[in-house]
């Protein structure tokens, strides 16, 4: 420690003597210099930040002796490198004082301590509410290396603080970040590039940023050698792309985002490719993108992901497929590329709630616009995993499982295949659920597998177990006085009545408690008052009449032609 004490402060005599020394130095100085060196040579048991050593610091900082002024700043960088806390304006004032120094060595000192207790939380808030923006502004300006490197670096850390994040927007601090961002120094452009990211995570800001000019410069640092660099741009490019107007923006002027993105998938660091795939996806928000990112080759890259054995990695890559699944156009292109097994098999991440939610997700997207594709997703093992899965999984992971069964359902080729599976051991107790979607999904699945099956035998082993069968079912929804169930519950009904079943129509039949509800529900009178959406409201229920009058008269014995009739799906792709 005394060798850095002489160090120190050397230069407030260099090769004056002792006598000249003292000359200079007023008595107050003198004394606070030996009153320094006392403390630095016992540091252990010192507290720089208040009392007499802080008040020596401070008779150093507001000298006119330039040397002195070095000293304290030097000081004040190195407690501060070992002993960061909450400190209070008698501390930050002195050195912030520093910081308009018009001296190189005293504005590297002074912005390398305030960046150091710029790490506490209190110290940020504290450090901008007294002006310490202006000071760092200037110093990120400044045609020194090391100067802006400090500077950056501890706006870097005040941006990390939420209350900060606007008032530095205001500030004028975008533009020189941004143009520090392109600094040949790689220390530099690593907190430039950090401190933008900072920025990123509100709304305002990232207009901010954009309004900067700070879109391109990131898009051209993603090729950056520097991993840091990548990562800061990268997701800082993913918050950017989070709105739908910069995601427009981007669309129209940073032409090879996506392969930049899709190529960064393919690198060495996790903590990048993970940000990649998370830009992508949230830029596949769009059908646009939707569509680039295959085009660019991003499913194999995105596959690799997707069987990492590193949980972001996996959770990043279903995210965006989710997305890319979206547009019908790429159904067939993922489920070629390889996707459905390992999708299936993350269905049994049962440790992880949101993975499991994308991986059924996609595969019900995957399964949207054709057979062919439902019956891969069904031969890929989905069904039977849901099947296992879902009585014991989370409320939103069961909401997209029943959902794609009743998607899948909607194929007629595949309903004996999901009979023979066991689904009503699974749907019929769901119709029970505490979750109205969950209700809602397994019962659009029963209607779906109602319509057109050939042999109704299950339906009558299934008429009253498990849960009460199928039979409780319809009367629960029928009784529910839910416009939407009631439709689904007598939707379904008229499948089954119209099976040809005579066994099926005599059990219907014989449930008086069903049968009763249903002609109630016949003998509505449905009256239209010229508001739109009560009149679509209206058109509703007169559909639910009719619903119910036609099964009335099938379960009497009556023909006629049949009403059009259409299928359930819960709700579109996701």
């Amino acid at each position: 420690m005394s060798d850095f004490c002489k160090r120190l402060f050397s230069s407030c005599c260099g090769s004056r003597s002792k006598v000249d020394y003292d000359n200079v130095l007023a008595d107050s100085e003198r004394e606070a210099v030996a009153d320094l060196l006392n403390y630095l040579e016992n540091r252990a048991e010192t507290d720089f930040f208040s009392g007499e050593p802080l008040a020596a610091l401070s008779t150093l900082v507001y000298s006119q002796n330039i040397d002195l002024q070095r000293s304290a700043s030097l000081t004040f960088a190195e407690i501060t490198e070992r002993d960061v806390r909450p400190v209070d304006r008698a501390t930050l004032e002195p050195i912030l004082f520093l910081l308009e120094s018009p001296d190189i060595e005293v504005q590297r000192a002074a912005s390398a301590a305030l960046g150091n207790l710029a790490v506490d939380g209190q110290n940020k808030v504290l450090i901008v509410s007294l002006g310490g923006l202006t000071p760092l502004i200037r110093q990120m300006n400044s045609p020194n290396v090391e100067v802006q490197c400090n500077a950056v670096g501890c706006i870097t850390n005040l941006a990390t603080h939420e209350e900060n994040k606007a008032r530095i927007a205001r500030s004028g601090a975008l533009a020189p970040l941004t143009r520090l961002a392109k600094s040949k120094d790689m220390r530099v452009q690593r907190n430039a590039t950090g401190a933008l990211l900072n920025m990123t995570h509100s709304d305002d800001n990232r207009q901010q940023l954009v309004s900067a000019g700070a879109i391109p410069v990131l898009v051209s640092l993603l090729s950056s050698p520097d991993t840091d660099v990548q990562y800061y741009c990268t997701t800082a490019l993913s918050n950017i792309a989070v709105d739908s107007a910069n995601r427009k923006r981007l669309a129209q002027t940073e032409t090879r985002l996506v392969q930049s993105l899709v190529h960064l998938m393919k690198g060495q660091a996790p903590k990048v490719q993970c940000q990649a795939a998370l830009a992508l996806r949230n830029l596949a928000s769009d059908e646009k993108y939707q569509l680039e990112i295959v085009r660019a080759g991003g499913l194999p890259p995105l596959l690799g992901l997707l069987q990492s054995s590193y949980l972001p990695l996996i959770l990043s890559a279903v995210a965006c497929i989710r997305n890319i699944s979206i547009h019908p156009m790429n159904e067939s292109p993922i489920i070629d590329a390889g996707f459905l097994r390992p999708l299936v098999d993350l269905l049994g991440s049962t440790d992880n709630e949101e993975i499991q939610c994308h991986a059924i997700s996609t595969l019900r997207n995957l399964a949207a616009s054709s057979d062919r594709n439902k019956q891969l997703v069904l031969e890929a093992g989905a069904v039977q995993k849901c099947k296992e899965l879902v009585l014991d999984v989370p409320l939103s992971v069961q909401s997209e499982m029943t959902a794609a069964i009743a998607v899948l359902a909607l194929s007629d080729d595949l309903k004996p295949h999901l009979l023979d599976l066991g689904v009503f051991d699974v749907l019929i107790p769901l119709t029970e659920s505490e979750s109205i979607e969950v209700q809602g999904n397994s019962a659009a699945a029963l209607g779906n597998l109602s319509s057109k099956v050939g042999d109704y035998s299950l339906f009558l082993t299934s008429w009253s177990q498990p849960s009460g069968g199928i039979h409780g079912y319809l009367a629960r929804f029928l009784n529910s006085g839910d416009p939407t169930f009631q439709h689904i519950a007598i939707w379904t009904l008229l499948q089954l009545l119209e099976s040809n079943d005579a066994k099926l129509i005599e059990t219907i039949n014989q449930s008086k408690d069903v049968m009763d509800v249903v002609r109630e529900i016949s003998r509505r009178e449905i009256e239209g008052d010229g508001d739109a959406d009560a009149a679509e409201s209206e058109d509703g229920e007169a559909e639910v009449v009719a619903l119910a009058r036609r099964c009335l008269e099938l379960s009497s014995g009556g023909g006629g032609d049949l009403l059009s009739k259409g299928s359930y799906t819960p709700s579109d792709k996701t």
